[in-house]
């Protein structure tokens, strides 16, 4: 076995080669040929950087914007601050999507899980690397020349051993000539996008104590928004604001503690009776693991500018053994809406009370307005990890409504509009020593952290699904600051059905799937594109880059890449005026993993469970460290 010391140097020498073969004008290099093909470029035109909501909004549309949306650039993760992944980019259609061709190519050398997008400004598109975080610079009007710089942050490689689910980034977001990004080890760094100058650089956690940190951050005018990762070694979840400048600290939120720490006062409402009440992050759950409690924000944030609220979800309960934290465990599995500049709940709503199952919900929240049941509302939509479809009024937190969208979904029937809880089923319910068999969704969930997207042609939003189930045993389990604080010992498996992952079609208004593309053999762990065309992109765990019709879900084009897609397709306008689709290609994650030769396929409960669901992984998707660039 290689030492991590190792581990991190070979990363190293393999980034320094890649850059050597994207430098290669002449001839492809050993890594993935570098750029195989270039398209001709005329005069560079200024890019049309972004819509008003209202420009972005086509006819008879479905829904409307709540901000501005990605009309050429891309510099907020999921392109504009609703995270709606929707592009009114439109050169790319249904008619024409079949012309699609490969442009370029370029390998990081880091061959590891490529989550999250890149991003473009200005005819500039910028990586971010698994550990050891690198941010690449690549000059969209000369593709077949030299990157313009490389930032390497080295981060504390103590980091790699600390990371749950691989050392994945999520990507970086841009503002006032930055580039902000999270590396693994729990610094927040900026770094001026014309130079490749580090201008701060901020610590945000410990990483001996097992916090890290893979989540994208979002940036609202002055400031920066951040999480964090490590719920499986007992880290405590928060939400950090740092000044867009400076990279000063401005405030802490808590998942867990007095009311204090969870930055609760009195501007805060919540709608539901199980969630008001005074030191909930402490009272609910029955004794001190609170202080270990869970609840990392790794997932997305959203902001909306008319209300001025970000909202985001938190994780787990620390530990997963339920019967060790006896109470409902606030503020685990919760929405939260809280004021940007003060960091105040305004509102929150905790999905499932004393969790069974690991279901994680830092999933997207996605702003629209729109009208529902005959009334105006501004609406959250939340496709959730634990198989339901929720629909919530942002202003207030009332859930509106709370569908399967999985249908294998059995842990729980529905939800109780008027309480706000689960109709849990007790035969699916989790205790410590038993093993309680059949659950569905795995904790994987019937979706993981990987975004889907609506389009306001359509009135759908694309769910990448997944179809695992599993069997979960509860255990007690020791805490030991920097190791891990797990508690249970699960074995995932395909759900029935035979299919294990899905594109679903869901129509938001008739809370309903349209339509439906199934994976016989894998989950789909991509995010969504979805365009103007009227064509939406994502891709497979086996590498299938795929563009399908938004109404029908009939697969329009696809090509196959080297390595399973666990990345986010974007889109942006080129130097030349033309329209252009960007995605990675690197497998890995929490179930892609299964796919390095470091893990083996003998023991079904390892990797937290997932190597029983992705048997024959490895045979068909080695890693890569690829990012493809298409056009017409």
């Amino acid at each position: 076995m290689l030492s991590r010391f190792a581990k991190f140097f070979i990363a190293l020498i393999l980034a320094v080669i890649a850059l050597w073969t994207w430098t290669w004008p002449h001839a492809p290099g050993p890594i993935a040929g570098a750029v195989l093909a270039a398209s001709a470029s005329a005069e560079p035109a200024p890019s049309s950087g972004y819509d008003s909501p209202s420009q972005a909004t086509p006819p008879n549309a479905a829904f409307n914007f709540v901000s501005p949306v990605p009309n050429g650039d891309w510099t907020e993760p999921a392109g504009d601050l609703a995270n709606t992944r929707y592009s009114p980019l439109n050169q790319i259609t249904v008619g024409n999507v079949k012309n699609l061709r490969q442009i370029a190519t370029f390998a990081d050398g880091i061959p590891h899980g490529h989550e999250g997008q890149p991003l473009v400004v200005n005819g500039t598109m910028y990586i971010v690397t698994p550990f050891p975080n690198n941010l690449i610079a690549i000059d969209l009007k000369n593709l077949t020349g030299p990157v313009k710089w490389m930032f390497q942050p080295h981060p504390d490689p103590v980091a790699q051993g600390k990371a749950c689910c691989d050392v994945v980034n999520r990507g970086a977001a841009y503002a006032d000539g930055l580039v902000v990004y999270q590396l693994l080890d729990n610094h927040v760094v900026a770094v001026n996008a014309t130079t490749g100058q580090q201008v701060w650089r901020t610590s945000t956690g410990n990483v001996y104590s097992g916090e890290t940190a893979t989540g994208a951050p979002l940036i609202v005018k002055d400031k920066v928004y951040v999480g964090n990762s490590g719920g499986e070694l007992g880290v405590r979840g928060k939400l950090t604001c740092l000044d867009l400048k400076t990279g000063k600290i401005l405030w802490v939120a808590y998942s867990q503690g007095p009311d204090s720490d969870v930055r609760i006062g009195p501007d805060f409402h919540p709608f539901y009776k199980k969630d008001q009440g005074t030191n909930l992050g402490t009272s609910t759950w029955g004794n001190e693991l609170w202080q270990h409690g869970g609840g990392t924000v790794w997932g997305w944030i959203s902001y909306d500018p008319e209300l001025n609220l970000i909202y985001y979800g938190t994780g787990n309960p620390g530990v997963w053994d339920p019967g060790m934290r006896p109470g409902s465990d606030h503020w685990s599995i919760t929405i939260f809406a809280r004021d940007p500049d003060t960091g105040y709940a305004r509102w929150a709503y905790q999905i499932e009370p004393h969790d069974n199952y690991d279901y994680d919900e830092i999933m997207e929240n996605i702003l629209i307005d729109m009208d529902w049941h005959g009334r105006p509302r501004k609406l959250l939509l939340h496709p959730a990890r634990d198989g339901f479809y929720f629909v919530l009024d942002r202003a207030t937190g009332e859930v509106l409504s709370a569908t399967k969208f999985m249908d294998s979904t059995n842990w729980a029937t529905g939800f109780d509009l008027k309480t706000g809880l689960p109709d849990k089923v007790q035969d699916k319910a989790t205790h410590e020593g038993n093993v309680t068999m059949g659950i569905c969704p795995s904790s994987t969930g019937a979706k993981e952290v990987v975004p889907s997207a609506v389009s306001p042609i359509t009135g759908y939003d694309y769910i990448p699904a997944h179809n695992t189930c599993m069997n979960y045993q509860a255990l007690p389990a020791n805490y030991i600051a920097g190791t891990t604080f797990l508690g249970a010992s699960v074995k995932m498996y395909p759900g029935p059905g035979g299919f294990q992952g899905a594109l679903v079609a869901w129509d938001i208004k008739n809370e309903k799937p349209v339509w439906t593309i199934k994976d016989p053999t894998f989950p789909v762990y991509s995010g969504v594109l979805a365009t103007a065309g009227n064509v939406v992109f994502y891709g497979t765990l086996e590498g299938w880059f795929r563009a399908v019709d938004a109404r029908s879900g009939d697969i329009l084009w696809q090509q196959k890449l080297p390595s399973g897609i666990i990345g986010d397709p974007m889109t942006y306008i080129g130097p030349d005026g033309k329209q252009y689709v960007a995605i990675y290609s690197g497998i890995g994650g929490w179930m892609g993993a299964v796919a390095f030769p470091t893990i083996s396929m003998t023991d079904p409960y390892a990797a937290l469970g997932v190597v029983g669901a992705m048997k024959g992984i490895k045979q068909v998707s080695p890693p890569a460290s690829n990012i493809y660039i298409f056009g017409l």
